[in-house]
């Protein structure tokens, strides 16, 4: 009964839908990805009109949040539903892009080594440095004077 390494971490499946979280700088994205005609939906809305809000470019969006699907060959083949909280844009669309990625490790493994090859399994722990005191910001001090 015990459970190897590969599939104790595969993402869940929630009925019909496999669930993945991605995660980048402050924001966390709640993935379920399903069977479909390609659509995402984030927030409840679509990916294009979310992020267009944010003066994102369909292909920006193109290039960067759909890179799993060209990566794997699924283009077109699943849908989204996605819920994002918190961080600012490009984390939320980084976080995103994870669950994405991580969600179709959980539909098929072999996309697996393809996925991270493209570096896109690999969650970008880089995150705002905290303010330390004595200092103006992280790393900024006040300027010295010898006079």
């Amino acid at each position: 009964m015990e459970a190897t390494v590969e599939t104790r971490r595969l993402p869940k499946k929630v009925e019909d839908a496999v669930h993945a979280v991605g995660r980048r700088k402050e924001a966390v994205a709640r993935v379920y990805l399903r069977e479909g005609q390609g659509r995402v939906w984030v927030n409840g809305k679509p990916a294009e009109e979310y992020f267009a809000a944010f003066a994102f470019s369909e292909d920006y969006l193109n290039r960067h949040l759909f890179t799993p699907f060209y990566v794997t060959g699924t283009m077109g083949r699943f849908d989204v539903r996605a819920r994002i909280e918190g961080g600012g844009v490009t984390g939320q669309l980084e976080a995103l892009r994870l669950g994405m990625a991580r969600a179709l490790v959980g539909v098929a493994p072999e996309f697996k080594k393809p996925l991270k090859d493209a570096g896109l399994l690999t969650r970008d722990a880089r995150a705002v440095e905290r303010k330390k005191y004595g200092h103006r910001k992280a790393r900024k001090k006040e300027q010295y004077s010898k006079r």
